[in-house]
């Protein structure tokens, strides 16, 4: 049984008594049960209310899911793309000034230096060493 049924339920047995509000008692008991139907009444709308927030919540979690795949899947496709774009190899080092990571083709490998996005450090490669290096590996 809901609160307001309770409610009603107590003002009915209050006037199957006959309770006689002109007396003190009476008239206290017969506040106090519109006191509860008012209670019980806002309680209902409360609950209510709280219902259309909950499915207003929903959706709205329903749509920051959407916005949030759509951005991930966004995101691996361009990695992909980046991956497919490639021409020739990609190179890996890390910044020793700030530790970020950096990607280049061969290109800028051919240039001879790089220069971090992430601090403006600008970082050189000497690629004779590489190669005296590859053809000393040769020899043995």
């Amino acid at each position: 049984m809901e609160i307001l049924e309770k409610v009603a339920y107590l003002k009915g047995l209050a006037e199957g008594l006959g309770l006689d509000t002109e007396k003190r008692e009476g008239k206290i008991l017969s506040v106090m049960i519109d006191v509860l139907e008012d209670m019980a009444l806002e309680i209902r709308d409360m609950q209510e209310e709280q219902a259309d927030l909950e499915e207003g919540l929903d959706a709205v979690s329903d749509d920051l899911s959407e916005v949030e795949s759509y951005l991930y899947e966004e995101d691996e496709d361009e990695e992909e793309d980046d991956e497919e774009d490639e021409d020739g190899p990609v190179y890996e080092t890390t910044c020793p000034n700030c530790e970020e990571e950096l990607f280049f083709d061969e290109d800028v490998l051919d240039d001879g230096c790089v220069v971090c996005p992430n601090c403006g450090e600008k970082l050189e490669f000497d690629l004779e060493d590489l190669s005296q290096e590859d053809d000393g590996e040769d020899e043995e």
